[in-house]
Order: C-alpha cells, then structure tokens, then sequence
C-alpha cells in the first residue's frame, strides 16, 4: 500500500489503514480520553446549575453567574497561559489539570454531605475547573501533532470533533439520567471519575515529547505575549480567521440566548420538542466532522473551506422563519446546516494552526485566537438578550442569524480565495509571499 500525502501539511502519511488515524495506539488513548472527560464536561454544564437550584436554592441571575465565570478565565489567564504552554511539557501539564479539576469537582459532593456546601464554594469550583481547561485546551492543542507526529491532523482533528458532537447530543440527556436516577450530586460524582479517566489514558501515551529549550533561552512572559500577538494580528491567514471566529462566535451566541424562548413563547412549543429541535445543531457537527476530510480532499482546504461556509451559512436565515407545525422542519434544517459548517471550519482552522504556525509558538498563537474569539460570547449572550427584550423575539432572531449567514464574507476578501490548499507552513508561506512581490531569494 502506497503512503499519501497529507493534504495540511505535506509530509507523507503513514500507510493508511481501514481503520485510519485509529490504527495508532497513541491516538486511540488521547481520543479516548478527551472523549471520556468531553462527556463529563457536558455532565457539568448540566449538573452544577441543578445543585445550584436544588441544593442551595439558587436563583436565575446566580445561575448565570456560575455559567458566565465558566468562561471568565479564559479572559483572566489565557494569554498568559499560551506562553506558558509553550515552555512547559504538555502530558504531565494535561494529566495535572484533569486530577485538579476532579479534586474540585468532588469537593461539592463532600461539602453537600456534609451539610456545609456554599454558593461561594461552586463559584471557587468553577472558576478552578475554568482555569484546568484553559491550561488543558491551549496544551491539548499543540500535544495533537505531537502524537500523530505531524501527520494526519486533518483526519484526526475530524475524529475528535465528532466524537465532541456526539457528546455535544448525548451529554445533556446521560446527565438528566443520573440526577434522575441517582441524584445530582453523585452525577458530579461521574464527572468527575472522567476526568481520571482521561488522566489515566494520558499516562499510558508513549510518544516522547522534545526536549524544551533552556529557560534562559526564553523572553520574558510578557514579550512572549506579545510577540503571540504580534504573530496572529500581522499575519495574513490567522487575522481574518480569528476576526471571523469572534464575529461568528458573538452570533452565534447572540441567537441561542434568545431561540429558547422564541421557540417556547413565539412558536409555542414544549420543553421536548425544543430539546429535540436544539439537538439537531449537534447532529449537523457529526456530519460536518465526517464529511470535512472527504470535501478538503475534493476541492482543497481553502477553497473547501470556503465552499461548506457558502452552502451552509445562509440557511441560518431559516432560524427565525420558524413556524408551529411543518414549519418546525425550517429549524431543524437551519440548525443542522449551521452545524456542519461550523463543525467543518472547527476542524480546519484548528489542523491549520497546528501544521501553519512555528511549534515554539503554538501554544500562545492557540491561546491568542481562543480569548479573542471567547471575548465575544458573553458580548453575544447580553446582546441576544437584550434585542429580544427591546425587538421581539422573532426580530432578534432575524438580526442575530443574518450575521451567521453573512460574516464568512469575512474569509472570503482574505488571501485563501485564491488558493486551493492553505498554506502548509509558515516558512513556505513567507517564500510564497516573497516570490509573488518578486523578491529575490536564494535557492538553498
């Protein structure tokens, strides 16, 4: 069997199996593992407001509260974070964010056993597990190509995002079956068993990470944020993928605040049927993750990234033209749509980076994009909240989901239209450049 060549990176994959990126020992654990601990995190998002309301009798606004610090350290730390990444190694920094975040997350059930369980103590909790997965993520990242060894990440970045919208589908729904069946307290309990199940798969890893350099070869942790900065705002594919991801990001957001109690209120629906309407956003993320490999290799990576974002986008539009009856199919479709394409762009820009950007400055070019494009989510929260409150419902549906399906105009007046594949690394990135400026340069 010949050996193909990876279509990011262009470095010959290894022979390809029936069973793909899954034939490789390493990656099977790291998918295992960030499968396990995606579940438990959906188990999370669910369980900590239902201890809120249940255990301490928490209002709306302290709900929103522990689900708005979720986010916060990823605007607190997370720059800082990515030039630490990157001198730090990323296994044993991953296994210690996952026992610290299982810590955490046990500490509730014990101080509720105990009668001594605060609003205060799930704040702490929330904004520790927060900081775990800004260290986690940002490390999680840059350790992908470590593991496949640079190869393969279009696929194997495809396998983890299907993976993540399955759970994305399931997670909610195990999680309402553990509080049912056993409490919402000891569904905490299972989340946080996942967590060291992660952790365990990780240490059974066996690929050699390289050798860091010395300390003192590093800038200082300021100058290193910077210069990650500097590395993503000047460069010409980063700038217009971050400025997108932020600008879709606040959208998005900005129409899922609102689209439960348009459903609830405008359309007239019940609690199950704007569950299973919601749940097909997830389902278009499994299908955008199966399809993506298969469409990069048909038309390339640019240009089929920017053929999914033209097919797909627009049919946000179908959102607020929902109706009670048949009309609930407009939704569905909408929703289903919206996801491949986002699922599709989710696994591009990210095999992008990986492959694009320096190693040594991985971690803070991540961590960079992923607090700019997280800044706008609770900017897209209070704005579809707000609209709805000032417009109707249906209105703010409209304004919301028009940005959806316009902002991947934002790709295309960046360079990649005119390229069939992103570029495959910086360095030949910066030769192209020079050669179509007409700089000379020597021929190594």
């Amino acid at each position: 069997m010949m050996a193909s060549v990876d279509p990011i990176n262009g470095t010959p994959d290894r022979p390809r199996t029936r069973w793909g990126v899954f034939a490789q020992r390493d990656f099977r654990l790291l998918w295992v593992g960030e499968t396990v601990s995606g579940l438990g995190n959906s188990i999370t998002v669910v369980a900590l407001p239902l201890i809120a309301v249940v255990v301490l009798d928490a209002n709306s606004t302290d709900v929103g509260l522990i689900t708005a610090t979720v986010w916060l350290p990823w605007l607190l730390v997370g720059l800082p974070v990515g030039a630490w990444v990157d001198r730090a190694r990323k296994r044993p920094l991953m296994i210690a964010c996952d026992l610290v975040s299982a810590a955490a997350l046990v500490s509730i059930p014990l101080a509720a056993w105990l009668d001594a369980l605060t609003f205060q103590h799930m704040i702490v909790v929330t904004l520790i597990c927060g900081t775990a997965a800004v260290c986690f993520n940002t490390a999680y990242h840059s350790y992908i190509r470590i593991v496949l060894d640079g190869r393969n990440l279009l696929e194997g970045n495809a396998k983890l995002q299907g993976s993540e919208a399955v759970i994305q589908v399931a997670g909610p729904g195990v999680a309402g079956l553990l509080a049912q069946a056993f409490g919402v307290i000891t569904a905490l309990v299972a989340d946080a068993v996942t967590f060291l199940t992660s952790a365990v798969c990780l240490t059974q890893i066996r690929v050699v990470e390289p050798d860091r350099a010395p300390d003192d070869e590093y800038d200082s942790l300021r100058q290193q944020i910077i210069e990650g900065l500097r590395f993503v705002s000047r460069d010409r594919y980063l700038r217009p993928m971050v400025t997108w991801g932020a600008v879709i990001n606040m959208a998005l957001m900005g129409y899922q605040a609102v689209q439960v109690v348009f459903l609830v209120r405008t359309v007239g629906l019940n609690p199950a049927m704007v569950g299973l309407l919601l749940a097909s956003g997830s389902t278009g993320g499994i299908a955008g993750a199966l399809v993506t490999t298969r469409v990069t290799r048909r038309f390339g990576t640019a240009r089929g990234l920017l053929l999914l974002q033209a097919a797909t986008a627009p049919f946000a539009l179908l959102l607020p033209m929902t109706t009670a009856g048949p009309g609930l199919l407009l939704f569905a479709m909408g929703a289903f749509l919206v996801g491949i394409g986002i699922s599709m762009a989710n696994i591009v820009v990210g095999s992008f980076r990986q492959t694009y950007c320096p190693p040594h400055m991985l971690g803070r070019v991540v961590a960079t994009a992923m607090v700019i494009n997280h800044s706008t989510i609770p900017l897209g929260s209070l704005l579809g909240g707000v609209l709805g409150d000032a417009v109707g419902y249906r209105s703010a549906m409209w304004i919301t989901t028009a940005v959806v399906a316009s902002c991947w105009l934002i790709l295309v007046i960046s360079p990649m239209r005119r390229e069939r594949d992103l570029p495959q690394t910086y360095e030949q990135e910066q030769v192209h450049t020079k050669d179509s400026r007409g700089i000379q340069r020597d021929v190594p």
